[in-house]
């Protein structure tokens, strides 16, 4: 009776060979078919491979992990870096440097702010107070990474040091984003993943920066009886 109960309770589903990075196309030789308790099993598991033929993950996978629906690219998606576009979402790359691109730390799948560092236009009341003129604001907040250089898989313990960064934007985004690269100075603030508030600062000025072009306080008189 035992014996029957424990087979009952398993189920055989496909799960994956070994480590494979989202973006890939799924093959033949990185699937197997495996015994899985039935209990802890997805909704959308597989037990079969047909309806896996040349699907795409959108998620990394790691070895003896059990595939499912949720994993996977929408059917007929190629391989590549656009199976990892959200619908509605555009992907566009910036250039990097060491410093802007966070010493390697910007990794697919972690979430960055963009800032931009440009001279604007002054106003009457402005043109002559140089100090003012150089702004530093964050026009867009929590953006995905896709990938670095030319890469969408990931060492979660390595960071690597890139020329080019792609981010996930919005078409609006994309224009912000287009026309701060080309008026500006951009760089990368890594933030935490699960961290969904936005800063909404005002933007950094010399005059804010520096105590000294503030203008001092009045002194505040004691009252003499």
């Amino acid at each position: 009776w035992l014996a029957k109960q424990s087979a009952s309770s398993m189920q055989r589903v496909v799960v994956a060979v070994a480590d494979v990075g989202r973006g890939q196309k799924l093959l033949p030789e990185m699937l197997k078919l495996e015994e899985i308790t039935a209990s802890n099993l997805p909704k959308d598991a597989f037990t079969d491979f047909s309806r896996l033929a040349d699907r795409v993950l959108k998620s990394n996978v790691m070895r003896g992990e059990v595939l499912s629906e949720s994993k996977l690219a929408p059917a007929g998606t190629v391989g590549g870096l656009s199976a990892l576009i959200a619908e509605g979402k555009r992907a566009i790359t910036v250039r990097v440097n060491d410093v802007i691109g966070v010493a390697g730390f910007a990794l697919p799948g972690n979430y960055v702010d963009v800032i931009v560092h440009l001279e604007r236009e002054p106003s009457e009341s402005e043109k002559n107070m140089r100090g003012a003129l150089h702004v530093s604001k964050i026009v867009l907040e929590r953006i995905l990474v896709l990938a670095v250089a030319q890469e969408v898989g990931r060492d979660d313990t390595k960071p690597r040091v890139v020329n080019a960064v792609t981010l996930e934007v919005t078409p609006e985004q994309a224009e912000h984003l287009d026309l701060a690269r080309s008026v500006g100075t951009l760089s990368l603030a890594l933030r935490n993943q699960i961290d969904p508030k936005s800063p909404a600062t005002p933007g950094a000025t010399k005059r804010t920066l520096l105590d000294d072009l503030m203008p001092a306080p009045a002194p505040v008189l004691a009252k003499v009886e």
